[in-house]
């Protein structure tokens, strides 16, 4: 493989990793300091996050910047957090 596209392969990993991050964040700051999970504000907010993170994904796999499996993977384990984070929320109650 080119060493080129080993750079955008990693670079298009990482962003990826960013974003999946930056969203675990949003929803964390939106469940500790304004509104319940039940709310219908924090259900847009996550449906609309994952929505552009999973296009961004399907982008970055039609482009072969990534592979199909490391774009599941990195949905997975962002829903995993996610789940974590509104079981705590529920649990707190």
């Amino acid at each position: 493989m080119p060493e080129v596209k080993v750079d955008h392969r990693e670079k298009a990993l990482a962003l990826l990793k960013a974003d999946a991050e930056k969203i675990l964040r949003l929803i964390e700051v939106q469940i500790d300091n304004l509104t319940m999970p039940q709310c219908p504000l924090y259900e847009e907010v996550l449906d609309t996050q994952m929505f552009g993170l999973s296009r961004e994904i399907d982008f970055a796999v039609r482009l072969n910047l990534i592979s199909e499996n490391e774009g599941k993977a990195l949905l997975e384990d962002l829903e995993r957090k996610l789940n974590i984070l509104h079981e705590a929320a529920q649990n707190s109650v």
